[in-house]
């Protein structure tokens, strides 16, 4: 199965594509969606939709799995973050890809184990798992292939006569 991991934001998105078959992990691509401040807020929302239909044409997942929004004492940055968040989930959706949201504890318990675990265990522990040489930067890419390893690891699924 191939699985596009989001690392939801409004200036960094954070995109993940990992393949996932007979217990082994296959690193696609990672990298991340940018986008300036200073532009308006439509341009930057549909900067993130064209980015994220670019990835699943390119790569055409099996799943989508993205991060939960999580308490934001910003207000103003959590209103901005999910509105990039409904713009990759209507992507995904008009691809027709099955979604699956994760919270962060998940991925910490998926990745390192522990659900307490530091932003650089998860990191560390998600370049062994893919068999990285280095840690993805920036650290929204990381995280994207964090959550798609949580769902791997989630959802393992029995290939039956070709179907998954």
């Amino acid at each position: 199965m191939i699985i596009l991991g989001i690392d939801p934001g409004f200036a960094i998105v954070g995109v993940g594509v990992i393949q996932y078959k007979g217990n082994k992990f296959r690193v696609i691509d990672y990298y991340a969606i940018t986008t300036k401040a200073g532009l308006p807020l439509e341009q930057r929302l549909k900067m993130i939709y064209d980015g994220i239909n670019d990835a699943i044409q390119k790569y055409k997942p099996d799943f989508m799995a993205i991060e939960e929004l999580f308490f934001n004492n910003n207000a103003k940055t959590a209103i901005q973050v999910g509105q990039a968040r409904g713009v990759v989930l209507l992507a995904a959706v008009n691809h027709g890809i099955g979604i699956y949201e994760y919270t962060p504890l998940q991925v910490k318990q998926s990745v390192v184990g522990y659900g307490r675990a530091d932003k650089s265990q998860i990191q560390q522990m998600t370049k062994a798992i893919l068999g990285l040489n280095e840690i993805p930067k920036p650290d929204d890419v990381a995280d994207a292939l964090a959550i798609a390893i949580c769902h791997a690891h989630s959802h393992k699924m029995v290939n039956l006569g070709g179907r998954i």
